[in-house]
């Protein structure tokens, strides 16, 4: 894989068992589910990469949460990077009760968070909890900011209206991709106008606005006001047929501040494989760690391989 020779040459890789985890060729094509939350484009992106690097063949499908869910029920998806905790909860829940799909045990990221924000102009105003957004109706037109159909988020914001909790019952939720929610947020803000969005961290958003997360939600988006880790879901079986990529996709571990660095330069449009590519020539500490155990689709050392550019 090109570029790959350089980032090996920054990373100080340990040597590892060469017996211990090899794959099946059958397990060469990695079939990754998708949304397109930047931050789960960035982790697939990353992980993508160092598959690739080690002989595997990576392809991504993007897709609604439960598409991804089901495509990996249907033995079409391999793999999920993003599986948001509480928040994805009813969504996931019919395909754990039913053992088709498999969480890490392990959190990629333990630090998130994920609940109804507003620009912090509006928070020095007085909207700062749920019960507050009601107080605001008119200054929001009524209007509450989602992201994609379909989506635990938009699953949570639309029960609280149709059941009028908090007093919401009217608000209109407005359903959108990640990139048209923040444009119409983005609007706002110039005008310095209120707004109610489904905000969250990791993400650029908290570097270019100052964001308020709205407190008294735990009833709605769980426990610790919106406080949620991020996971990797397999397919139940995929540890068995696959135990070399599947340690490296469940070893994967991040920050938000992580992220965060990963994120930017894809939302300001710079290819998400190059960024990957990029992040990890930057970080070799992280990398070696991830990949401790982990060797080539063949069994070789995972270093050698890299240094060798494949």
């Amino acid at each position: 894989m090109k570029g790959l020779t350089a980032l090996a040459a920054c990373c100080t890789l340990s040597l590892f068992s060469t017996s211990l985890l090899a794959d099946d060729a059958s397990c060469k094509n990695v079939r990754i589910g998708a949304v397109g939350w930047t931050d789960v484009v960035a982790t697939t992106a990353v992980a993508s990469e160092l598959l690739s690097g080690l002989g595997y063949e990576t392809k991504q499908t993007q897709a609604s949460q439960q598409i991804i869910f089901a495509g990996i029920q249907k033995g079409q998806i391999d793999a999920f990077l993003g599986y948001w905790k509480p928040i994805m909860d009813d969504n996931i829940k019919p395909f754990l009760d039913a053992g088709a799909v498999k969480v890490a045990a392990e959190p990629s990221l333990d630090d998130a968070v994920a609940v109804l924000a507003v620009p912090s102009y509006t928070a020095d105003k007085g909207l700062k909890t749920l019960a507050d957004i009601a107080k605001f109706r008119d200054e929001l037109d009524g209007k509450i900011y989602g992201i994609e159909a379909g989506s635990g988020a938009n699953t949570a914001i639309q029960k609280m209206i149709d059941s009028d909790q908090f007093g919401l019952g009217g608000f209109k939720l407005v359903e959108s991709s990640e990139a048209g929610m923040l444009a119409a947020v983005g609007r706002a803000v110039r005008n310095e106008k209120p707004v109610v969005f489904f905000g969250w961290k990791p993400h650029p958003m908290n570097l270019s606005m100052q964001v308020t997360y709205l407190t008294g939600t735990d009833d709605v988006f769980g426990p610790n006001d919106g406080a949620a880790t991020v996971s990797t879901v397999t397919a139940p079986d995929y540890a068995e047929r696959c135990p070399n990529a599947n340690r490296l996709l469940t070893s994967l571990r991040f920050t938000s501040q992580q992220e965060a660095e990963l994120m930017q330069p894809i939302m300001d449009r710079k290819p998400a494989a190059q960024v990957a590519r990029d992040w990890i020539k930057a970080n070799p500490q992280v990398v070696d760690a991830w990949l401790e155990g982990v060797t080539t689709l063949d069994g070789k050392p995972a270093n050698a391989a890299l240094v060798a550019g494949n």
